[in-house]
């Protein structure tokens, strides 16, 4: 990493929509309503050759009432310990605000590199405009329009020579683990107990995480990114346009990550939306972990309630239910790690090669003693089997006649296979193709 750079700034200035374009994405949400950007988001920047990271803070807003407007403010003031140079964003449709005045305040005690940055301006007038600015203490400014880019070369420009020289560079190459499930599953408190830090916004009310959160976990002698979705909610009961962008960046998290840990509520059992969930990770062929979260809130537990449990699961999840399950309290903390240990050995197995040779001497046997049914007369002879060179476990065996060769079949090796070989928590895929 060479360097973080924190956007600052009371709400609705424009600050996501900088973000996004100097990240080159669509990456924060961008929306009319203030409020909208509750947890602090990351991206990446290059600009003349240097990289850098930038978050996307929640407008600062002091004395509201509001369950999320403290949480916002409290992520503000994390953002600016954690960067190097701090953006502080204004509008100059509004001038200068109360609000603005507090965040120079926060400025000038914070002993950080900052930049001032007047936003929305694209015409002269605007920049006249714009000098009351000076009022606020803070020295030079500049000026920009972040919808059309207006000024934002100088601005980064400004933001690289205000950077530290020598930062230790992220390793890109980290596995991904994404916490996905429902809304208020407890995939924000997990985070937050596995980071020891208040690191996302948690309250009770449903929906509270609507960016997807990524941060490096380097403890307990694992190294991975872990990502914090928002939760995902059946199309029909998405009505803001913020939910249905957040539930887009759920499922590309979900895409983008290498193992998933499915987070059910153990109070409420597997639920259309677990099993839609599960699809989802199954179809991009994802690894998988479930953890049964709040299992600290089930009464009269005794030998035969976990099994039961699992059984429920396997009912929803099958045919694929060679997973690994955990039961999980994130308020006690209990079998939290466990959950973390379980996935990187589920990532170790999606990346792990078979030898050829291993397919054959273990699988042919298999095939032998049990070959596919005749069709027609015609008799189908698998010749051998081979692992192709995909990012998930992906097997092809080899045989005359392969169109003839029907799903029964097909899952019976699947099932030989994993008894065969470790591959809990890893969708597999089989192919019978042409000799």
């Amino acid at each position: 990493m060479s360097g973080i750079v924190a956007v600052v700034g009371r709400p609705n200035v424009g600050k996501s929509t900088l973000f996004n374009r100097f990240t080159e994405s669509r990456k924060a949400i961008v929306n009319d309503v203030a409020g909208v950007t509750r947890d602090r988001n990351y991206g990446k920047v290059e600009w003349n050759g240097r990289e850098f990271s930038i978050i996307d803070t929640g407008g600062y807003v002091d004395g509201s009432d509001d369950i999320f407007e403290d949480e916002i403010r409290r992520q503000v003031h994390l953002a600016i310990e954690e960067s190097d140079v701090i953006l502080f964003v204004v509008n100059v449709e509004d001038g200068i605000t109360e609000l603005d005045n507090g965040v120079a305040e926060l400025l000038r005690k914070s002993n950080k590199e900052f930049v001032l940055v007047v936003n929305k301006v694209d015409n002269n007038k605007r920049s006249l405009d714009a000098t009351e600015f000076y009022s606020l203490g803070l020295g030079e400014y500049y000026c920009i329009s972040s919808i059309n880019g207006s000024g934002t070369g100088d601005l980064l420009d400004e933001v690289v020579n205000k950077l530290p020289e020598e930062i230790p560079v992220e390793d890109e190459d980290l596995p991904k683990l994404a916490f996905v499930g429902r809304p208020n599953v407890g995939k924000s408190s997990t985070v937050n107990i596995l980071l020891d830090e208040n690191r996302n916004i948690v309250t009770d009310m449903a929906g509270t995480t609507r960016d997807s959160i990524s941060t490096r976990f380097s403890k307990f002698g694992h190294d991975f990114i872990m990502v914090d979705t928002a939760g995902l909610r059946k199309k029909r009961n998405v009505n803001e346009d913020v939910e249905f962008y957040s539930t887009l960046r759920s499922v590309r998290t979900i895409e983008n990550s290498d193992v998933c840990i499915l987070i059910i509520d153990a109070t409420r059992g597997v639920e259309a939306q677990d099993v839609s969930i599960f699809n989802l990770i199954q179809r991009n062929r994802k690894g998988l972990v479930v953890m049964v979260n709040k299992w600290d809130l089930i009464e009269n537990k005794d030998t035969n309630t976990i099994n039961e449990f699992k059984e429920r699961i396997h009912r929803r999840f099958a045919p694929f239910v060679d997973i690994p399950i955990i039961f999980t309290s994130a308020v006690t903390k209990q079998r939290i790690i466990k959950v973390l240990e379980e996935a990187m050995i589920v990532y170790e197995r999606r990346t792990t090669r078979i030898a050829t040779s291993k397919i054959n001497d273990v699988m042919l046997p298999v095939i032998e003693a049990y070959p596919p049914p005749a069709y027609k007369g015609k008799y189908i002879k698998i010749k051998y089997g081979m692992q192709l060179p995909t990012h998930a476990p992906t097997f092809a065996f080899y045989c005359n006649l392969p169109q003839y060769i029907k799903d029964p079949y097909k899952r019976y090796i699947e099932n030989k296979f994993r008894e065969n070989f470790e591959l809990t928590g890893v969708p597999i895929q089989i192919f019978f193709r042409k000799k």
